[in-house]
């Protein structure tokens, strides 16, 4: 009988401390308070008999022998609980529906399950404390590898996908308007301008290009060079046809050298 009751509710205290094992001394039974819970547990003793009362000092003078051995005590406390809970369910009206409320065998199975449960949270907190801790029995490596992520792209698409995404494209590029950036150029009217009020002063044959504005005539954003140099070039020759210049080049791809024409007062 009290195998059995230890299979399903296993007291490891009790079991190590067989000569401080609580002896209860009240109406009804003398002996081991395990054994008078095992008892209980199988209906073989009347709770109704017992007084919790002495059941409750005996276990307090027992506690205060054995104040060294604190699981011995939460065990024996356990077991007096639950022989309290027992008689007060004797001692209680029965409630209309057996559901509303778990009979003593249902208690005592999850009083079972509760037990085993903390028996394995034990078991793993042992285990877990027993094991190699890092930084002080293992050691990391020095230069951890990283880890790589390949990714790969997949595109699943069928014939009339392909065709609604190249209509869409279509009919974008055919409602928008292209304007394309104008290029900064330098000016016909403003080189022939420049042109014409320098060449007067200018007796002597000079290249075209020693003529051309530098940057700081042209502003802070002057237009590209080669710009400058045909439009000047275009001006020159207008002004040289107009009379106001002369122009001349010894051979091809030389220098073009200007300069004024003196003009002749009118009669």
């Amino acid at each position: 009988m009290t195998d059995d009751f230890e299979e399903d509710l296993p007291f490891e205290a009790v079991e190590d401390a067989d000569h401080e094992a609580l002896i209860v001394d009240i109406d009804g039974y003398e002996g081991p308070l395990h054994l008078l819970l095992a008892l209980a547990r199988k209906k073989k003793i009347d709770l109704t008999k017992l007084s919790i009362l002495e059941l409750a000092e005996q276990y307090l003078a027992f506690v205060h022998a054995a104040r060294k051995r604190l699981d011995l005590a939460a065990e024996y406390l356990v077991m007096a609980s639950w022989l309290a809970y027992l008689k007060s369910r004797l001692l209680l009206p029965k409630p209309a529906k057996d559901d509303e409320d778990m009979a003593p065998e249902q208690m005592a199975a999850a009083l079972a399950f509760r037990l085993r449960r903390l028996e394995a949270m034990k078991a793993a907190g042992q285990a877990l404390h027993a094991g190699k801790l890092l930084r002080r029995d293992v050691f990391p490596r020095g230069m951890p590898e990283g880890v790589r992520t390949l990714r790969a792209s997949r595109y699943e698409a069928n014939f009339y996908d392909l065709l609604s995404a190249y209509a869409q494209r279509r009919q974008a590029s055919i409602r928008s308007n292209y304007r394309p950036d104008l290029p900064k150029v330098y000016a016909l009217d403003n080189a022939r301008t420049r042109l014409e009020r320098l060449l007067p002063e200018v007796h002597e044959w000079r290249t075209l290009d020693s003529l051309l504005p530098d940057n700081r005539e042209l502003g802070q954003d002057p237009p590209p060079r080669r710009s400058v140099l045909a439009s000047s070039t275009l001006a020159v020759l207008e002004v040289t046809k107009d009379g106001h210049a002369e122009l001349r080049q010894a051979k091809p791809y030389d220098p073009i050298e200007v300069k004024g024409k003196n003009e002749e007062p009118k009669a």
